[in-house]
């Protein structure tokens, strides 16, 4: 059966390569994937798969039926959308939409779902169990996992695989993380309230900028005094806004920022932790403050079974060299780790980077994928799914 899948994937290469590059020139913002909706139904329809539209909003979803023998549900998921970027890639199937690319990979996490679709529905009796294939929506907006749970996706799912794409590892490889993955993401809204006065008397006033400035410091401060420095936390004030004019002391100030951890106990605290700071820092020079803080995607928690059976798996199909043990987590995001609430999961990363040119990071306007990594992709996933029952 390995070689069954590795030729079936080989052989669909040129196929796998036509669907990445029209999904690539067609990109859509989160929330807006009709078009690519289309695409994915009409491509899972061909293969004989039970097919449901407008899940999750603009969401995708195909049944694949094995043979009944195991009644485990295993679900693959891949998200649609692109960013707000504009390409600057010399490619021939550049993006067709100004300001709108596939900087992230998710053209190549489709095709991957899609090819696995293909190779598995080619084995016939071979799978006895169901196996749901998710094209998920809005990831980059954090969004869409929670659309697509919401309509029922995760009913009577007992395990959940996953990709992403990553130019700093080789194509060829594919990445393993045990454990956490990604971190979880929270977003605050703090407003720092004083009281308006002249430039020139400072004392006549409570100078809301002053205050701001005190209280990021401060936030920053505790992170490296009494945060434990084995469970990272990440504070970035990434946009500030006050004051009217140049000598008038402002009575206002918002802050906008994100807060990333790994560790759920650490993800709990934060929020009154954060609230004591900034009350006890306002309260000392006489402001008020509003803190809206809002909870994102929690971390993705690879299962080390699942994350086993993945590296087993890249070993038997591509051999030992293949893979690649990541020993860091990302403190960015991923919102894969909603459905990890209803069954545990596993999340490997698939390297898309050249050897002869420059890897640009994801997100960037020149970012590139080295397509050779799509069959890579398809075999890992395709030989990941046809083990699960077996193990």
């Amino acid at each position: 059966m390995k070689d069954r899948i590795k030729d079936l994937a080989l052989a669909l290469a040129p196929r796998l390569i036509e669907i990445r590059r029209h999904l690539h020139s067609h990109p859509e913002l989160s929330g807006q994937e009709h078009q690519t909706a289309a695409y994915v139904t009409g491509v899972l329809s061909s293969c004989g798969l039970r097919v449901k539209e407008a899940i999750g909003k603009v969401g995708v979803v195909g049944e694949l039926d094995g043979q009944g023998r195991d009644p485990r549900l295993l679900a693959i998921r891949t998200d649609m959308d692109a960013l707000p970027i504009q390409e600057r890639t010399p490619i021939e199937f550049v993006s067709r939409q100004p300001g709108v690319m596939h900087a992230c990979g998710h053209d190549v996490h489709t095709t991957v779902g899609l090819g696995t679709a293909m190779v598995l529905s080619q084995l016939g009796e071979a799978l006895p169990g169901t196996i749901r294939f998710l094209f998920q929506p809005a990831e980059e907006i954090a969004q869409g996992a929670e659309w697509m749970v919401e309509d029922g996706v995760m009913t009577d799912v007992n395990a959940i695989l996953g990709v992403h794409v990553f130019p700093s590892i080789p194509a060829g490889k594919i990445g393993i993380r045990y454990g956490a993955m990604t971190a979880a993401a929270d977003d605050l809204e703090l407003t720092i309230v004083g009281e308006s006065g002249h430039g020139a008397r400072p004392h006549e006033a409570i100078d809301a900028i002053w205050i701001a400035s005190q209280t990021i410091t401060a936030l920053q401060q505790a992170i490296s005094r009494t945060q434990n420095p084995l469970r990272p936390v990440v504070l970035t004030i990434g946009k500030i806004s006050g004051g009217r004019a140049p000598n008038v002391i402002a009575d206002q100030v918002t802050m906008q920022g994100t807060v990333r951890s790994l560790h759920p106990e650490t993800s709990e605290a934060l929020p009154s932790w954060i609230e004591n700071i900034v009350s006890s820092v306002c309260q000392t020079y006489g402001a008020t403050y509003q803190l809206n803080y809002r909870r994102g995607t929690p971390s993705v928690q690879n299962d080390l079974r699942l994350t086993g059976l993945v590296e087993s798996s890249v070993k038997e199909m591509l051999g030992a060299d293949s893979v690649q043990i990541i020993q860091e987590p990302s403190l960015g995001a991923e919102d894969f780790s909603c459905y990890l609430k209803h069954a545990p999961g596993s999340m490997f990363r698939l390297g898309v980077g050249f050897k002869e040119k420059r890897n640009y990071p994801l997100h960037h306007p020149l970012f590139e994928v080295n397509e050779s990594a799509i069959v890579t992709g398809v075999v890992t996933m395709a030989c990941a799914a046809y083990n699960y029952w077996r193990h």
